[in-house]
């Protein structure tokens, strides 16, 4: 990973400001992702840290979080993250990073109808779940591909201002994603990892998820502040409509037409 050097914080409402997030979605997507061998090497040579404070400076105004401890071998990294997120010591784990197994996060949803409405967003930016070397499917709910994701999003909203284009649909999706999928998502896991000690998660990755659901906090702010406020259309159905047709549901979500 190439060295960067620190730039001082992007204009607000700017090109610049909107890569800023990008790169530090697309980082912190990789942080998230099962571990291999080159992101740990990034690890530990700084490489990875010096990118991230870079991103995250620019994007954010603020310093990026602190690792409380150095990073150990890749066999105690892996084995960090599976017992975080993956199979924890009674064979589940602490947190998982799927926002389809939380229920604050679904939301009185199932999750077939959680999982059509998340999917509705991908198909709406012509977007679908990669397949990765192993020819497993990615689950669209993982975290790290919602952080993705919302990578897409800020190139669109760069590419928007820097062509003098309306850059308000990539934000409004910018919105809600943080506000319905990858917020919810990264503030319960936050939460479990405090109060469960029984991991071993290395400390790089400990500290960013919880100032990453600070930071979509208010990155939410600042988009609600620019397009209007999120109104989830789940919660504006009648309890008796909540498991309707998902080709209704998917339209509601992205402005599609049925």
């Amino acid at each position: 990973m190439p060295i960067l050097t620190t730039e001082p914080p992007a204009v607000a409402d700017s090109p610049s400001r909107a890569r800023a997030w990008e790169t530090l979605w697309r980082l912190s997507a990789l942080a998230l992702g099962y571990p291999v061998p080159e992101f740990h090497a990034a690890l530990v040579s700084g490489a990875y840290r010096e990118a991230l404070d870079d991103a995250w400076m620019r994007a954010t105004g603020d310093e990026a979080p602190t690792a409380a401890g150095e990073t150990g071998d890749f066999t105690a990294f892996e084995a960090g993250y599976i017992s975080a997120f993956l199979h924890g010591r009674n064979g589940r784990p602490v947190a998982s990073l799927m926002a389809g197994e939380h229920q604050a996060v679904l939301d009185g949803l199932s999750r077939p109808v959680f999982m059509l409405n998340l999917s509705a967003f991908y198909r709406h930016f012509g977007l679908r779940a990669a397949t990765g070397d192993e020819g497993r499917r990615d689950e669209p709910d993982h975290a790290a591909s919602l952080m993705e994701f919302m990578a897409v999003l800020c190139h669109l909203e760069a590419g928007a201002l820097e062509h003098n284009r309306d850059a308000a649909p990539a934000r409004r999706a910018q919105r809600d994603v943080l506000c319905r999928f990858l917020g919810p998502t990264l503030a319960t896991v936050a939460v479990q990892l405090r109060e469960r000690s029984d991991h071993d998660l290395d400390p790089t990755l400990a500290a960013l998820i919880p100032a990453l659901a600070s930071q979509a906090r208010r990155r939410v702010t600042d988009l609600e502040r620019a397009v209007g406020p999120f109104r989830d259309p789940e919660s504006e159905t009648a309890p008796d409509s909540r498991e309707q047709d998902p080709r209704e549901q998917d339209s509601r979500e992205t402005g599609e037409a049925p």
